[in-house]
Protein backbone atom coordinates (compact mmCIF):
# COMPACT_ATOMS: atom_id res chain seq x y z
CA UNK A 1 0.00 0.00 0.00
CA UNK A 2 1.36 3.44 -1.02
CA UNK A 3 2.10 5.57 1.78
CA UNK A 4 -0.31 8.85 2.45
CA UNK A 5 1.76 11.75 1.82
CA UNK A 6 1.39 14.88 3.99
CA UNK A 7 0.91 18.17 1.66
CA UNK A 8 2.82 19.94 4.22
CA UNK A 9 6.15 19.30 6.52
CA UNK A 10 4.79 19.33 10.18
CA UNK A 11 7.05 19.64 13.17
CA UNK A 12 5.18 17.70 15.24
CA UNK A 13 4.69 14.97 13.83
CA UNK A 14 8.93 14.67 12.99
CA UNK A 15 9.29 15.70 16.68
CA UNK A 16 6.74 12.48 17.47
CA UNK A 17 9.41 10.14 14.90
CA UNK A 18 12.19 11.23 16.52
CA UNK A 19 13.93 9.01 18.99
CA UNK A 20 16.08 11.76 20.89
CA UNK A 21 14.80 14.95 22.38
CA UNK A 22 17.43 16.90 21.78
CA UNK A 23 15.64 18.40 18.86
CA UNK A 24 13.33 20.76 19.13
CA UNK A 25 11.61 21.79 15.63
CA UNK A 26 10.31 24.84 14.57
CA UNK A 27 8.10 25.67 11.26
CA UNK A 28 6.92 28.08 9.29
CA UNK A 29 5.11 27.48 5.89
CA UNK A 30 7.56 30.15 4.05
CA UNK A 31 10.57 32.20 5.06
CA UNK A 32 13.53 34.24 3.38
CA UNK A 33 15.86 31.78 4.04
CA UNK A 34 15.78 28.74 6.86
CA UNK A 35 19.62 29.60 7.40
CA UNK A 36 18.21 34.02 8.10
CA UNK A 37 15.63 32.46 10.29
CA UNK A 38 17.87 30.15 12.56
CA UNK A 39 20.89 33.09 12.59
CA UNK A 40 18.21 35.95 13.92
CA UNK A 41 17.07 33.01 17.07
CA UNK A 42 20.51 31.93 17.64
CA UNK A 43 21.27 35.70 18.05
CA UNK A 44 18.79 36.09 20.27
CA UNK A 45 19.44 32.74 22.28
CA UNK A 46 18.07 30.33 21.10
CA UNK A 47 19.78 26.99 22.57
CA UNK A 48 21.80 24.10 20.54
CA UNK A 49 19.58 21.95 18.97
CA UNK A 50 16.92 24.48 18.09
CA UNK A 51 16.06 23.29 14.35
CA UNK A 52 14.28 25.57 11.87
CA UNK A 53 12.39 24.43 8.96
CA UNK A 54 10.16 25.67 6.27
CA UNK A 55 8.13 24.23 3.16
CA UNK A 56 9.11 26.99 1.22
CA UNK A 57 11.98 29.47 0.76
CA UNK A 58 11.61 32.90 -1.38
CA UNK A 59 15.16 33.70 -1.02
CA UNK A 60 17.27 30.28 -0.06
CA UNK A 61 21.06 30.55 -0.19
CA UNK A 62 23.45 27.98 -1.46
CA UNK A 63 26.94 28.11 -1.64
CA UNK A 64 29.60 30.49 -3.57
CA UNK A 65 26.28 32.49 -3.53
CA UNK A 66 24.61 30.73 -5.60
CA UNK A 67 20.27 30.59 -4.87
CA UNK A 68 18.66 27.63 -3.76
CA UNK A 69 14.93 27.09 -4.99
CA UNK A 70 12.60 24.98 -2.85
CA UNK A 71 9.18 24.91 -4.97
CA UNK A 72 6.26 24.44 -2.56
CA UNK A 73 5.53 20.74 -1.40
CA UNK A 74 8.53 19.20 -3.16
CA UNK A 75 11.68 20.24 -0.84
CA UNK A 76 13.08 19.97 2.55
CA UNK A 77 14.43 23.42 3.49
CA UNK A 78 16.08 23.02 7.08
CA UNK A 79 18.38 24.84 9.10
CA UNK A 80 20.12 23.67 13.11
CA UNK A 81 21.34 26.02 15.50
CA UNK A 82 24.43 24.29 17.26
CA UNK A 83 26.62 25.23 19.95
CA UNK A 84 29.54 23.34 20.21
CA UNK A 85 31.97 23.39 22.47
CA UNK A 86 35.22 23.08 20.63
CA UNK A 87 38.51 24.67 18.94
CA UNK A 88 37.50 27.33 16.22
CA UNK A 89 39.86 25.46 13.78
CA UNK A 90 38.11 22.37 14.70
CA UNK A 91 34.43 24.38 13.85
CA UNK A 92 34.57 23.24 9.65
CA UNK A 93 34.59 19.78 10.06
CA UNK A 94 30.76 19.48 11.08
CA UNK A 95 29.98 20.21 7.30
CA UNK A 96 31.48 16.56 6.30
CA UNK A 97 29.31 15.72 9.83
CA UNK A 98 26.19 17.15 8.55
CA UNK A 99 26.69 15.68 4.74
CA UNK A 100 27.47 12.05 6.38
CA UNK A 101 24.22 12.53 8.05
CA UNK A 102 22.27 13.59 4.82
CA UNK A 103 23.53 11.04 2.82
CA UNK A 104 23.13 8.18 5.11
CA UNK A 105 19.47 9.36 6.78
CA UNK A 106 18.11 9.77 3.13
CA UNK A 107 19.51 6.37 2.46
CA UNK A 108 17.83 4.88 4.90
CA UNK A 109 14.30 6.27 4.82
CA UNK A 110 14.24 5.79 0.50
CA UNK A 111 16.75 3.07 0.01
CA UNK A 112 18.68 5.39 -2.65
CA UNK A 113 22.10 4.66 -3.17
CA UNK A 114 23.73 8.18 -1.64
CA UNK A 115 27.24 9.70 -2.32
CA UNK A 116 28.76 12.53 -0.81
CA UNK A 117 30.59 15.25 -3.37
CA UNK A 118 33.46 16.52 -1.07
CA UNK A 119 32.90 18.12 1.07
CA UNK A 120 29.02 18.21 1.51
CA UNK A 121 26.78 17.69 -1.47
CA UNK A 122 24.67 14.19 -1.00
CA UNK A 123 24.67 12.74 -4.67
CA UNK A 124 23.03 10.21 -6.55
CA UNK A 125 24.30 8.57 -10.11
CA UNK A 126 26.74 12.29 -10.19
CA UNK A 127 23.84 14.52 -9.67
CA UNK A 128 23.13 16.75 -6.71
CA UNK A 129 20.11 15.83 -4.05
CA UNK A 130 20.90 17.64 -1.22
CA UNK A 131 23.35 21.13 -0.76
CA UNK A 132 24.09 22.30 2.95
CA UNK A 133 25.43 25.89 3.72
CA UNK A 134 26.96 26.28 7.28
CA UNK A 135 27.12 29.74 8.29
CA UNK A 136 29.06 30.74 11.56
CA UNK A 137 27.94 33.43 13.93
CA UNK A 138 30.04 36.82 14.39
CA UNK A 139 31.81 35.57 17.18
CA UNK A 140 32.21 32.05 16.42
CA UNK A 141 29.36 31.33 19.34
CA UNK A 142 27.12 29.43 17.04
CA UNK A 143 27.26 27.35 13.80
CA UNK A 144 24.20 27.41 11.55
CA UNK A 145 24.34 24.31 9.41
CA UNK A 146 21.04 24.78 6.72
CA UNK A 147 20.15 21.50 4.42
CA UNK A 148 17.96 21.76 1.45
CA UNK A 149 16.76 18.43 0.14
CA UNK A 150 15.03 17.63 -3.39
CA UNK A 151 12.49 15.26 -2.81
CA UNK A 152 9.13 15.35 -4.40
CA UNK A 153 10.41 17.55 -7.87
CA UNK A 154 9.27 15.59 -10.50
CA UNK A 155 11.59 17.70 -12.88
CA UNK A 156 14.15 20.28 -13.25
CA UNK A 157 14.89 23.34 -15.51
CA UNK A 158 16.89 22.40 -18.86
CA UNK A 159 19.99 23.95 -17.22
CA UNK A 160 19.82 21.71 -14.17
CA UNK A 161 18.62 18.46 -15.39
CA UNK A 162 21.80 17.09 -16.16
CA UNK A 163 23.30 18.19 -12.91
CA UNK A 164 20.36 17.79 -10.07
CA UNK A 165 18.10 15.11 -8.98
CA UNK A 166 15.49 14.06 -6.22
CA UNK A 167 14.14 11.56 -4.51
CA UNK A 168 11.12 11.25 -6.53
CA UNK A 169 13.27 10.79 -9.89
CA UNK A 170 15.11 8.65 -8.32
CA UNK A 171 12.08 6.24 -6.81
CA UNK A 172 9.84 6.81 -9.03
CA UNK A 173 7.67 7.64 -5.99
CA UNK A 174 6.94 10.40 -4.08
CA UNK A 175 8.02 10.47 -0.09
CA UNK A 176 7.06 11.26 3.08
CA UNK A 177 8.91 14.37 3.83
CA UNK A 178 8.64 14.41 7.65
CA UNK A 179 10.51 10.73 7.76
CA UNK A 180 13.30 11.90 5.65
CA UNK A 181 13.46 15.20 7.87
CA UNK A 182 13.70 12.82 11.00
CA UNK A 183 16.03 9.92 9.37
CA UNK A 184 18.70 13.06 9.03
CA UNK A 185 18.39 14.17 12.55
CA UNK A 186 18.94 11.04 13.75
CA UNK A 187 21.60 9.98 11.59
CA UNK A 188 23.18 13.24 12.05
CA UNK A 189 23.11 13.09 15.78
CA UNK A 190 24.44 9.67 16.04
CA UNK A 191 27.52 10.80 13.84
CA UNK A 192 27.83 14.40 15.54
CA UNK A 193 28.18 12.47 19.07
CA UNK A 194 30.87 10.64 17.73
CA UNK A 195 32.29 13.92 16.09
CA UNK A 196 32.16 16.08 19.48
CA UNK A 197 34.03 12.77 21.16
CA UNK A 198 37.14 12.78 18.83
CA UNK A 199 37.09 16.56 17.76
CA UNK A 200 37.60 15.45 14.48
CA UNK A 201 36.58 12.73 11.59
CA UNK A 202 38.84 9.50 13.37
CA UNK A 203 35.25 8.08 14.39
CA UNK A 204 34.11 8.56 11.18
CA UNK A 205 36.17 8.62 7.90
CA UNK A 206 35.72 4.91 7.32
CA UNK A 207 32.17 5.78 6.78
CA UNK A 208 32.76 9.03 4.78
CA UNK A 209 35.20 7.24 2.79
CA UNK A 210 32.91 4.29 2.00
CA UNK A 211 30.64 6.73 -0.05
CA UNK A 212 32.64 9.61 -0.94
CA UNK A 213 31.99 10.05 -4.93
CA UNK A 214 35.19 11.58 -5.65
CA UNK A 215 37.39 9.27 -3.92
CA UNK A 216 39.31 7.53 -6.84
CA UNK A 217 37.97 10.13 -9.37
CA UNK A 218 39.61 12.81 -11.42
CA UNK A 219 39.31 16.19 -10.11
CA UNK A 220 39.95 19.33 -10.88
CA UNK A 221 41.01 21.86 -7.84
CA UNK A 222 39.81 25.19 -8.91
CA UNK A 223 42.66 27.22 -6.85
CA UNK A 224 42.60 30.84 -8.41
CA UNK A 225 46.47 30.82 -7.76
CA UNK A 226 47.39 27.60 -8.97
CA UNK A 227 44.82 25.34 -10.23
CA UNK A 228 45.70 22.09 -10.89
CA UNK A 229 44.11 18.50 -11.76
CA UNK A 230 44.46 15.06 -10.64
CA UNK A 231 42.77 11.90 -8.74
CA UNK A 232 40.93 12.73 -5.21
CA UNK A 233 42.61 9.73 -2.67
CA UNK A 234 40.07 10.50 -0.14
CA UNK A 235 39.80 12.87 3.34
CA UNK A 236 42.09 12.89 6.14
CA UNK A 237 41.08 12.95 10.00
CA UNK A 238 40.16 16.54 9.55
CA UNK A 239 38.12 16.59 6.35
CA UNK A 240 40.85 17.77 3.91
CA UNK A 241 40.56 16.24 0.66
CA UNK A 242 43.87 14.54 -0.02
CA UNK A 243 44.26 14.74 -4.18
CA UNK A 244 47.38 13.54 -5.97
CA UNK A 245 48.18 15.68 -8.48
CA UNK A 246 48.94 14.85 -12.44
CA UNK A 247 51.79 16.97 -12.72
CA UNK A 248 53.87 16.60 -9.54
CA UNK A 249 52.73 13.28 -8.68
CA UNK A 250 52.12 14.77 -5.52
CA UNK A 251 49.37 14.63 -2.82
CA UNK A 252 47.86 18.03 -1.96
CA UNK A 253 45.55 18.46 0.88
CA UNK A 254 43.10 20.36 -0.23
CA UNK A 255 40.98 22.06 2.54
CA UNK A 256 37.03 22.72 2.52
CA UNK A 257 36.07 26.31 1.78
CA UNK A 258 39.82 27.31 0.38
CA UNK A 259 38.97 25.82 -3.64
CA UNK A 260 36.27 24.49 -5.51
CA UNK A 261 36.70 20.78 -6.42
CA UNK A 262 35.07 19.61 -9.26
CA UNK A 263 34.73 16.24 -11.29
CA UNK A 264 31.37 15.02 -10.18
CA UNK A 265 29.29 17.25 -11.73
CA UNK A 266 31.76 17.98 -14.52
CA UNK A 267 34.40 20.39 -15.20
CA UNK A 268 32.25 23.49 -15.84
Amino acid sequence: MEEEINSHLSADRIQSMLRTDRWTIHYRESVDSTNNWARQEAEGGAPDGSVYLADTQTAGKGSRGRSWGSPEGTSISMSLVLRPEIEMSRISMITLVMGLGAADGIRVVTGIDTGIKWPNDVVCRGKKLCGILTEMGPNGDYLVPGIGINVNMDRFSQDLRDKATSVFLETGRKCDRDRIAAGILESFGRYYDVFLETGDLTGLMDRYQAILANRGRKVRVMNQSNPYSGTALGIDRFGELLVKREDTGTTEKVFAGEVSVRGIYGYV
